[in-house]
């Protein structure tokens, strides 16, 4: 009897515990990249009443006997199967599709965590919005590559840059009049942005190939250079040729190697290295309408917006003209035995003993999972299968205590057997 009540106040402290469990569940069923925790029972040695015995040849064996103990904790683990994701339409809200963590601090204060909502601070660190603790990645050199074997560092944003493009390629389109004399020139004025996003004049004069009475459908062109007056031939020329129906039959645009002379401004590079196309041009009798229809220089421009590319997590400014410029890229984690982590808080884990070392790497690659701009991952937790837990809890507790009862009033009729 006496070992009755160990045995229930053993099932007592347990199914407190796991009502414990049930109730942080419950807790952080709306705790964004919150992995719910599992509990295992197991029984515990149980006290050997007789051994048993085995077969002789003139007898069975016996099976031997034992009485259990009582219950005892076996793990508490957490669950990391994948949460709901749940579209936020910020595209620094990050989640994780499959297998891996955000890693989050460096060293010591390394922190690994499911939730991704990002932001910058004051200083323009890429941080964990709830918890202001710095996300890890690459930075990307120069020349706007991404090395994913090197450490992870910090990744910071510079907001205050602009960026501009220079122009490479110009587009002619319009018409030449047929009616032009041999010798008889066009000019199309022309506007084109050096390296540092100033807009610089030029032209392109067209001559019609052929004498007065007896022109061809050969066009010469030459770029002009405007900055002076009056303008003069910069380096750059070619011929424009037509067919029969006044379209284009062949072209010969300067190679990048030879570019016009367009002077940029001061400090940018120059001359611009200009190509142009004139595929959209025609000669047909109407009257000259020759034009620049695009190009594809852009002014300086402000940044905007700081862009996390879906799948791969690359981070790039994005400006007001257009342009984008890559920052770095987001690394995630994997471990080999998830469960071995141990929870921190704010949502985090740290590498436990028997979580094997991160795996440290790009999103989409090594089992990692890839990243998902716009979305959180909810809970995982089951609030059904949760309510069904603490209704177990319940029951085994009150079953329990049960047990003390019948126990104390078997020990009651003891005593009671001297009156």
């Amino acid at each position: 009897m006496i070992r009755s009540m160990f045995t229930a106040i053993s099932s007592l402290n347990l199914h407190q515990k796991y009502l414990d469990v049930v109730s942080n569940n419950l807790a952080n069923a709306n705790t964004t990249g919150y992995k719910s925790s599992r509990v295992l029972f197991q029984d515990q040695f149980a006290q050997m009443m007789s051994p048993g015995a085995a077969p002789s040849a003139t007898t069975g064996g016996i099976n031997p006997t034992q009485i259990g103990l009582g219950v005892g904790m076996g793990f508490v683990s957490p669950d990391f199967t994948q949460g709901t994701l749940q579209s936020t339409g910020r595209n620094l809200d990050l989640s994780i599709e499959g297998d891996g963590f955000f890693i989050y601090g460096q060293d010591a204060g390394r922190r690994y965590s499911r939730e991704g909502s990002m932001g910058l601070d004051a200083e323009g660190f890429l941080v964990n919005a709830a918890s202001g603790m710095r996300a890890q990645g690459w930075a990307a050199s120069t020349t706007g590559t991404v090395d994913t074997n090197a450490p992870v560092d910090d990744i910071q944003v510079d907001s205050t840059k602009s960026l501009a493009r220079a122009t490479g390629n110009v587009l002619l389109g319009g018409n030449l009049s047929a009616s032009t004399d041999g010798g008889g020139t066009t000019t199309v004025s022309i506007a084109v942005y050096d390296s540092l996003g100033a807009l610089q004049n030029a032209a392109v004069r067209f001559t019609r190939g052929g004498v007065a009475g007896a022109p061809t459908n050969v066009w010469t062109w030459q770029v002009m250079d405007t900055s002076v007056t009056p303008a003069v031939a910069g380096t750059g020329t070619g011929t424009v040729t037509f067919d029969a129906s006044g379209q284009i039959s062949a072209a010969t645009p300067p190679a990048v190697t030879t570019p016009a002379t367009i002077p940029g401004s001061a400090g940018s590079t120059s001359p611009i290295p200009v190509t142009f196309d004139f595929n959209g041009m025609t000669q047909l009798t109407a009257v000259t309408t020759a034009t620049i229809t695009s190009q594809d220089g852009l002014a300086a421009g402000s940044v905007t917006d700081v862009y996390v590319s879906p799948a791969n997590g690359q981070v790039s400014l994005v400006y007001s003209n257009g342009l984008t410029e890559l920052l770095g890229q987001l690394a995630l984690a994997r471990f080999t035995n998830p469960n071995g982590l141990v929870k921190s808080q704010d949502t985090t884990f740290v590498a436990g003993l028997n979580s094997g070392e991160p795996e440290i790497g790009a999103a989409s690659s090594g089992g990692r999972g890839s990243i998902a701009a716009g979305h959180l991952e909810a809970s995982n937790v089951d609030m059904a299968q949760e309510f069904t837990n603490m209704i177990l809890a319940q029951r085994g507790f009150q079953a329990s205590s049960r047990v003390i009862t019948t126990s104390d009033e078997i020990l009651q009729e003891l005593v009671n057997l001297k009156r």
